[in-house]
């Protein structure tokens, strides 16, 4: 299918062509590995808005569990330089990477009528947006519709319920990054994939605020 007009606007397909639809293949390494919070040893998986990873568009509130868009962006003088900063769009990365397990998460939006929600390899790279790459792997909602996304590739997502509050849930060795209903604690699409290496909670904000929730046991039956 392709990309529809408002999701290439946001995020540019690269020149390099996609070997699969929903990501099989990974990049090689872009930037030098860093230290992250080993979070991987329990499911109640903990984690912060990492801002040396933040577009300069992208503010932290909350002890940096919260990121509010800024339509001007912050001032340039404000923002330390970092090889690990997003430079084209407005993308930020937890500070925590995950290696194994099965973990859950939840994220609460508000005013916001585009965004985009999942997980990217740590070295994923800074140049281009979550969902249009082999190395993120992402739920990108945008004009009230969901979709599944990697590598380019847009997949639609029959979700009626809320937009505003939605679960993560992770399973790093079978390769599942599921999207929940958690009105109903049901999964609603799982993205299927095979991680080859360490990922970390990645998020991207066209406008308004999103506020995460971590630190959460994953709610029965999932």
């Amino acid at each position: 299918m392709a990309m529809s007009s408002s999701l290439a606007r946001l995020c540019r397909l690269t020149s390099r062509s996609a070997s699969t639809a929903l990501g099989y293949s990974r990049g090689k390494p872009l930037i030098s590995r860093r230290w992250y919070i080993s979070s991987s040893v329990r499911n109640n998986l903990q984690f912060k808005l990492d801002e040396q990873t933040a577009h300069s568009s992208l503010d932290l509130f909350k002890k940096d569990t919260g990121v509010i868009y800024r339509i001007l962006g912050l001032d340039p003088t404000l923002v330390q330089d970092s090889p690990l900063r997003f430079r084209e769009w407005a993308v930020v990365l937890a500070d925590a990477q995950i290696d194994s397990g099965r973990h859950y998460w939840e994220v609460t939006v508000q005013n916001s009528s585009e965004f985009r929600v999942g997980v990217a390899d740590v070295q994923t790279s800074r140049d281009e947006c979550v969902g249009t790459n082999s190395t993120s792997w992402v739920f990108a909602y945008t004009q009230r519709k969901w979709f599944a996304m990697t590598s380019g590739k847009q997949v639609p997502v029959p979700f009626v319920g809320k937009s505003d509050q939605i679960g993560l849930l992770l399973d790093y060795e079978a390769g599942q990054l599921s999207l929940v209903d958690t009105q109903k604690s049901e999964v609603v699409h799982t993205i299927k994939t095979q991680f080859r290496s360490p990922i970390s909670p990645a998020f991207a904000l066209w406008d308004g605020e999103l506020l995460t929730h971590s630190g959460l046991e994953i709610p029965p039956g999932l």
